[in-house]
């Protein structure tokens, strides 16, 4: 059975479970979940790499990871995403080829070998410990945050993650404008991949770079996150959990903010607290 797609008598997103609840017997029902299918992303001919992701936004997806891994210069470079239709029918939908603007390619030194990326891995397939930074200059001054505002964000998200309220498997990154509107919001099995897709939606419309915005997200604050923000120039990172030495470390080194542990009333502050106003503590 191809991994491209469940078995017909489960539809995606839908299986049948058994309910256990205290002492009583086990129930037949069906639970909706959040669905993981491979997409292979080429560059004409070439195939590049199978990612797992959420099906939805993949041409977003596809140009989102192209740039941010820095495989290739500048968002204009990517020129046309579109699915493949000379594939075999259980993977349609599951293939898209990206085109390039003329005269420009890969960079092979950060370029994959084929293989597959887990939905939560953010660096799967890198070659050398090198190629996992990425280039990128240090992020502009960006806004000034209260504390009011950056406490709103988590619901503002939330409240717009609609796969999550029906399955609670999903990853959600939401971009804010300086004061506090939410532009767009993407869901996705893997976090990075959501970020990706956000950051694609900015490319597609040539809104690069992000520097008077705030991403959320609703996992931990891994360094491949905080390394995607600043590629983008996004000033202000935050999490609804925690950071990795790692992302401080490249937080601090980029001028980038980042909160993590934002729930509720309370939150830290790991890096470029100096963009509070007013100051804290």
């Amino acid at each position: 059975m191809s991994p491209a797609r469940r078995p017909a008598e489960d539809p995606p997103g839908r299986v049948r479970v058994t309910r256990v609840a205290g002492t009583a017997s086990g129930e037949a029902a069906e639970d909706e979940l959040a669905v993981e299918e491979p997409l292979e992303i080429r560059v004409g001919e070439r195939r590049l790499v199978v990612t797992m992701r959420t099906p939805g936004d993949d041409y977003d997806l596809a140009r989102g990871l192209l740039f941010t891994e820095g495989l290739v210069p500048g968002a204009a470079d990517v020129v046309a995403v579109s699915h493949c239709r000379d594939v075999e029918p259980q993977a349609r939908g599951n293939v898209v080829t990206v085109t390039l603007r003329a005269g420009v390619g890969l960079d092979e030194a950060r370029t994959p070998r084929v293989g597959v990326m887990s939905a939560s891995c953010g660096v799967c397939g890198k070659q050398t410990l090198e190629a996992v930074r990425v280039a990128a200059p240090r992020v502009g001054p960006g806004p000034r945050l209260h504390r009011d505002l950056l406490q709103s964000l988590p619901q503002a998200l939330r409240s717009r993650q609609a796969v999550f309220d029906r399955t609670g498997g999903l990853h959600g990154a939401g971009l804010f404008a300086a004061d506090g509107r939410l532009l767009v919001v993407r869901e996705d099995v893997g976090r990075h991949n959501a970020v990706d897709k956000v950051i694609g939606d900015a490319m597609r419309f040539g809104r690069l770079p992000l520097h008077d915005t705030i991403l959320m997200i609703s996992g931990r604050a891994g360094f491949e996150i905080v390394q995607t923000a600043r590629r983008a120039g996004i000033p202000v990172l935050c999490a609804v959990s925690a950071p990795s030495t790692l992302a401080v470390d490249l937080a601090r080194d980029g001028g980038q903010t980042l909160v993590g542990f934002l729930r509720d009333d309370r939150f830290n502050v790991y890096a470029g607290a100096e963009r509070f106003d007013p100051p804290l503590g």
